[in-house]
């Protein structure tokens, strides 16, 4: 499909609409219905935008859908202003995601300011997902999901905000920041536990606690792993649990085997992802090492 015709088309709907804001400017047009001069440019900017976006120009389209959002807010339109932006964040996503990130921010002072928290923490998500995917700036990814799950909790949406604080806890492990994962671990778990529709998933929170703690200390590993069974007796049963017990066990007796053996069981009846794999092979290393110091 021909797209000339419509970015031409797109070209000319922006042309009219600057000479529409100019006249609104002009001494005559502000004495006669400069507002309404200016609503129909925004008209046309959006129009514009979504014929770039049809014509796959993205950059384009964000411009117009942020020159909608400029004009919005001169009308004291901030809702409509606050659209344009998120608008324009999601087309300059395609193409310009440090762009698309500024958008989305200007469009969150807007709603935290119209007090519209949960609107805010749903799109510093999609801004900490363009850090994690497009500009890999992990350290600024993780506060975007802190800011959401803030946000989250401030409106008494808990379920939303652990899911944000869970992905925190995912990289803050990856980063070395054991104590940072631990903490959350045990909230969301202790969350969880107590949830007839989540209680199954507090094991895995705890399991993953329990492991932050090996990474750091052998015996710190083993008092959480007590202290999560007296918490929450179901955990004692679980095969996460049973795994815990023989790594603790492979690593007093320094046995590298035994520690890979359990490890490949485990990982035949539930896969390992690449964060599980990752803290293993962490503690196994810190088993190895010790090996070659007695050496």
């Amino acid at each position: 499909m021909d797209n000339s015709g419509k970015e031409k088309e797109a070209a000319a709907l922006i042309a009219e609409a600057e000479k529409k804001m100019k006249s609104s400017q002009s001494f005559f047009g502000s004495l006669f219905g400069s507002s309404s001069k200016l609503e129909e440019a925004c008209d046309m900017y959006v129009r514009a935008a979504n014929m770039y976006k049809m014509a796959k120009n993205w950059c384009a389209a964000g411009n117009a859908f942020s020159k909608a959002a400029h004009l919005h807010l001169q009308m004291q339109s901030k809702h409509d202003a606050a659209t344009n932006l998120i608008d324009a964040g999601n087309a300059f996503k395609k193409a310009d995601p440090q762009e698309a990130i500024n958008c989305l921010n200007r469009a969150i002072e807007i709603y935290t300011d119209m007090g519209r928290f949960t609107i805010a923490a749903k799109h510093h998500i999609t801004i900490a997902e363009i850090y994690e995917t497009e500009l890999v700036d992990i350290d600024k990814a993780i506060a975007h999901y802190e800011q959401a799950a803030d946000y989250y909790k401030g409106e008494e949406s808990t379920s939303s905000a652990n899911k944000c604080l869970l992905k925190v806890a995912t990289y803050a492990a990856q980063l070395e920041q054991y104590q940072k994962a631990i903490e959350i671990y045990e909230q969301v778990g202790t969350y969880a536990m107590d949830s007839t529709l989540l209680k199954y998933s507090a094991k895995d929170h705890f399991f993953k606690a329990a492991l932050c703690h090996f990474c750091v200390d052998m015996l710190n590993a083993k008092l959480a792993m007590q202290k999560y069974e007296e918490m929450f007796p179901a955990f004692s049963d679980s095969r996460e649990c049973k795994l815990l017990k023989k790594l603790l066990d492979a690593y007093e007796e320094q046995n590298v085997e035994a520690y890979t053996d359990a490890v490949k069981e485990f990982d035949t009846i539930s896969r390992l992802d690449q964060w599980l794999t990752t803290m293993l092979l962490r503690i196994k290393k810190t088993i190895q090492d010790d090996e070659s110091d007695l050496r």
